[in-house]
């Protein structure tokens, strides 16, 4: 038996008890006469104890020989620590060792495994498994694990049925770019990793499953960003005979239960709001609720009195700042050199200061008076000792720049409370997006997504002006779940193949097993896919997914620890029939 109990369990009520723990050598203090070791594994530490006048010789010889990262098996007695710790729940307690062996020996880590380690990002995901030592990533494993099991439960509760769907599928041209895999038995064929289970959740309603959910691995080749991996896994979910309303009352039960479960929140009102008023006031389709800083728009109000920079642009738009007019000139020049960077790309700021005297001083004085200045901060809903901050341009870009530029300033002035919980559903998306490089509409969701029942009359006359029934839960500024109610019916769904510019060839050729199958009696449908790596950071109270996934790419979607991707033997590409030009220093 090489473990009686865990490193963190033994308490004072153990005392005079004969153990067996096992585990890693975190720590080593070393007296001569006496030594203290700390035993870690994943429950916890323990305190060792071995000293000249208890232990045998050899024994104590053994132990100062002893190297972190050894990993050891003891045997001894708890006895009451002299010295209690309070910081350990097994603080009050150490094992008096009467044998120790070892069961492998380490080298010296590269970093230390501590909570607050010396290890830089790239260094500790080369030595992944060495990280996952250390508390806090082994607790966020922990806590992944609690949710994706919550998960799992209420979804079964609900009548939800796991149902696995296939890894290697048809690539398609709508969405993200596809990763390959070459068939070996088919020449000159791929088949590619999926970026959702999409059509095969569509085809088990078909099916009469009624409900399903997975969680599942996706793949997606595209550009990579701190909440971004090129394999992530979803919640996927899709329900049989249901309206939008009976998709966004389900998810709703999900994310309450989560939050009550997991974080001890409990949520009431899930709010709503159109894509278009979440643009126009926010400036972004995900908007942060928990703080304020609502766009107010002040075209009629700043608009022909003389200042050229507002009177040639399409929109005026500001926010009131809480509780910031006192700020000095270094730091309105600070927010003006922000908005100004290429990542913002705006052309200035215009700023305002309301005064705790009811005056207000700003950067354009010279053409606006106090009167004027008090009708936008009206409109603003600005408070005395408020900053009123203002851009100007293209309406869409400029919206765009002030949701950075609030969400700047709430990350500074501590607004965005990782705690605090506020989900909320955004609905009524554009069903088409118009490309300019293309010179075609692309689907705003995907090419499944039912139009609004009222707007189908506008999809051959005005289709930039249907609105999806598609709807999307943003929680804290973070969108974590989105889907729609999906179309059902063959003749609709090759109208959007159409106005996405597909041929009738080229639809058949991609799609044609969905729409046969939609000929066999396809029910009403619709789903939803949550990202479980955003949302297990999000109620983890961070925003980067990487610290939460046991084994994860970097920047540059490579995983450094075993190397990966890499290159494959000729023969390999000769049995898959691939032909690689190499560069001309290989030739």
């Amino acid at each position: 038996m090489y473990r009686s109990h865990h490193n963190g369990a033994l308490r004072l009520a153990n005392v005079n008890q004969e153990v067996a723990l096992s585990g890693w050598v975190q720590k080593i203090r070393d007296k001569g006469f006496m030594i203290w070791i700390d035993l870690r594994d994943r429950y916890g530490i323990t305190q060792l104890v071995l000293d000249a006048e208890r232990t045998d010789k050899a024994l104590l010889e053994k132990a100062k020989n002893l190297g972190r990262e050894f990993v050891v098996q003891v045997k001894g007695k708890v006895i009451e620590r002299v010295s209690k710790n309070d910081k350990i729940p097994t603080g009050d307690i150490e094992v008096l060792v009467s044998e120790l062996i070892v069961l492998n020996k380490s080298k010296l880590p590269p970093f230390t495994i501590e909570d607050n380690t010396d290890g830089g990002d790239e260094l500790r995901m080369q030595y992944r498994y060495l990280d996952i030592r250390r508390k806090p990533v082994r607790e966020n494993l922990i806590f992944r694990s609690k949710v994706t099991m919550e998960v799992r439960n209420y979804l079964s509760k609900e009548g939800f049925i796991d149902v696995e769907t296939p890894y290697l599928i048809k690539s398609t041209p709508e969405g993200a770019r596809d990763f390959v895999v070459p068939s070996r038995m088919n020449e000159g064929q791929f088949y590619a990793l999926p970026q959702s289970p999409q059509t095969f959740k569509q085809l088990l309603m078909v099916g009469g499953m009624d409900k399903y959910f997975q969680i599942v691995k996706c793949f997606r080749d595209e550009d990579l960003r701190a909440d971004r991996q090129p394999e992530f896994t979803q919640i996927d979910c899709e329900m049989a005979f249901v309206e939008q309303e009976d998709i966004l009352n389900a998810f709703e039960g999900l994310t309450r239960h989560l939050l009550k479960e997991i974080k001890g929140v409990k949520v009431d009102k899930f709010p709503r709001m159109t894509y278009k008023e979440a643009v126009e006031t926010y400036g972004t389709d995900k908007p942060d609720i928990r703080f304020d800083m609502k766009f107010g728009e002040l075209n009629d109000l700043a608009q022909n009195k003389g200042f050229r920079v507002f009177d040639s642009v399409e929109l005026v738009v500001g926010i009131a700042v809480p509780g910031c007019g006192h700020y000095s000139r270094k730091q309105t020049d600070k927010l003006i050199d922000f908005v100004k960077r290429p990542q913002v790309g705006a052309n200035g700021l215009v700023w305002v200061k309301y005064n705790e005297d009811g005056s207000f001083k700003s950067s354009v004085d010279k053409f606006y008076s106090q009167e004027d200045l008090a009708q936008w901060a009206e409109r603003l809903h600005a408070k005395k000792g408020d900053l009123l901050l203002i851009l100007a341009g293209d309406a869409d870009k400029t919206r765009i720049q002030l949701g950075v530029l609030r969400m700047h300033l709430a990350e500074t002035l501590g607004l965005r409370n990782p705690q605090e919980f506020a989900p909320l559903w955004v609905v009524d998306f554009p069903l088409l997006e118009w490309d300019e490089d293309t010179k075609r509409y692309h689907a705003m969701h995907h090419p499944f997504t039912a139009p609004k029942p009222e707007d189908m009359h506008l999809l051959d006359s005005e289709p930039g002006k249907v609105r999806a029934n598609a709807y999307d839960m943003v929680l804290n500024g973070n969108e974590i779940g989105g889907g729609s109610i999906r179309i059902f019916d063959k003749e609709t769904q090759s109208r959007m193949f159409d106005l996405l510019g597909f041929t009738k060839e080229e639809a058949q050729a991609q799609f044609g097993f969905l729409m046969n199958a939609f000929e066999y009696g396809a029910p009403p449908h619709g789903g939803l896919a949550f990202g479980l790596d955003r949302l297990v950071a999000i109620l983890g109270g961070q925003e980067t997914i990487r610290d939460f996934i046991a084994f994860p790419k970097n920047n540059s979607g490579r995983d450094v620890m075993i190397d990966a991707p890499a290159s494959i033997s000729k023969e390999q590409l000769e049995e898959l029939n691939l032909v690689v030009t190499l560069p001309k220093k290989d030739k």
